[in-house]
């Protein structure tokens, strides 16, 4: 089957879809989006991302369907993909829409919606059994990272630089503070508690932070706080583990040239990752 993507409400071969060279998203980087990740056809709290777009968008002022009328396209286009019976993901882009270059754009914009299925990008399970390394770097975005923006130049030059680094991925600290990754949040954990920093204009409330907080947790019986981490307390946590959509739980052994919890997956990690597959994979 030829790749099919969605563009305004049609589902069209990916090289008949075209996009305006005055797109703001493409000129401008004036747009919001979201990645669902898919388990055996079905999108994992596709509500959950949803209404995180709509609000997105809301910030932005950016005209956006109506929640239901989303749900109902996403799950239409999903019908005619590869990934209505397997793993994958779908990337939603809402950009502002079209018009002459100008900064101050006009009202009454019509928004541009695309969705692309594609492969999960499932992580090997030696990341999970072994843990990763992360860096530590100064956060150079800007005071609303609660918005889910396509404007990402900072986060990928962060990520490049893990990379660079033979890093997963590239923790921020603002002011001796952490926020978080350049693509997923942080916890530690001290003495049995998850610790996280709270959804402050600095963080984005990530979906995968939230089932942690609210339904796994809760259900291992595992306290869970949101309080600002000191990067010297970051660093002497009992654990480290990371989170978000393609991420999923992903335990932390070494920041820099440190080893964390003497370099080995922490047993509490280790109970959450499984809760999540667990979560994911029997939906």
């Amino acid at each position: 089957m030829k790749q099919k993507v969605y563009l305004n409400g049609e589902i069209i071969p990916r090289e008949k879809a075209t996009i305006d060279i005055e797109d703001r998203g493409y000129q401008f980087a004036d747009g919001v989006y979201e990645v669902i990740a898919i388990y055996q056809g079905k999108p994992f709290k596709l509500t959950e991302h949803l209404e995180r777009l709509v609000f997105s968008a809301a910030e932005l002022e950016i005209e956006c369907p109506p929640l239901e009328k989303l749900e109902q396209e996403c799950q239409r286009y999903l019908a005619s993909t590869d990934y209505s019976q397997q793993n994958g993901k779908i990337y939603l882009q809402l950009t502002r829409g079209v018009c002459s270059r100008t900064h101050a754009y006009p009202d009454g914009l019509e928004s541009v919606l695309v969705m692309k299925a594609g492969p999960l990008g499932e992580k090997p399970e030696s990341y999970f059994k072994e843990g990763v390394k992360i860096i530590i770097r100064p956060d150079e975005r800007w005071s609303r990272c609660y918005v889910k923006s396509i404007a990402l130049l900072p986060n990928i030059m962060a990520k490049k630089e893990a990379k660079r680094e033979a890093a997963y991925e590239t923790v921020m600290e603002r002011d001796g503070f952490i926020t978080e990754g350049s693509s997923a949040n942080v916890f530690i954990v001290e003495k049995g508690t998850l610790i996280t920093p709270p959804a402050t204009n600095y963080i984005l409330k990530g979906i995968t932070r939230q089932t942690v907080i609210e339904d796994i947790a809760p259900q291992k019986g595992l306290e869970v706080k949101e309080e600002s981490i000191a990067l010297t307390r970051f660093l002497a946590a009992d654990e480290i583990f990371l989170t978000g959509t393609t991420t999923e739980v992903m335990p932390v052994i070494q920041v820099n040239d440190k080893e964390v919890a003497k370099g080995q997956v922490g047993d509490v990690t280790q109970t959450l990752y499984q809760a999540y597959r667990q979560l994911t994979r029997s939906q």
